[in-house]
């Protein structure tokens, strides 16, 4: 599927399994962040919408605004975080060339890189929306 000229309507058609919508404050300042920090690509940005991928994953980001009749509008906090008790795993990015590229990002490091008990070496990186990044790759352990 070409992401830069899909009209609306065979995208949404095109979606299957679990699907991953952000609701953010401003959708450029995001879509900096992602590809600044993590390598993602937009495709068809605007103020409003972008189509993200990264790898081959794909999720949007939605302004506020797009949602003016969904219910869930009602829900979201006036002042951050926005996504407590979420986390947004990125399985395929290293934890340490995240976190240092984050902070210049406008993001905040939770925790520095770090072995998990479960085999992953990750950190936590929470952007200016309030979700949780977590840049992991398989610890060394040679």
């Amino acid at each position: 599927m070409n992401y830069d000229t899909v009209g609306a309507e065979d995208f949404g058609a095109s979606l299957r399994g679990i699907g991953l919508n952000l609701l953010v404050r401003d959708v450029e300042r995001q879509i900096a962040f992602l590809e600044t920090v993590f390598g993602m690509k937009a495709f068809q940005p605007t103020a409003d919408f972008a189509i993200m991928t990264y790898g081959d994953q794909v999720f949007q980001l939605h302004s506020d605004g797009t949602y003016h009749s969904n219910p869930l509008l009602g829900l979201l906090p006036e002042t951050p975080p926005r996504g407590a008790g979420i986390e947004i795993r990125l399985y395929d990015t290293d934890p340490a060339a995240a976190c240092a590229k984050a902070e210049a990002a406008g993001g905040t490091i939770l925790q520095k890189p770090t072995d998990k008990p479960h085999g992953l070496h990750e950190a936590y990186i929470l952007c200016e929306n309030g979700f949780a990044w977590v840049p992991s790759r398989v610890k060394d352990t040679s």
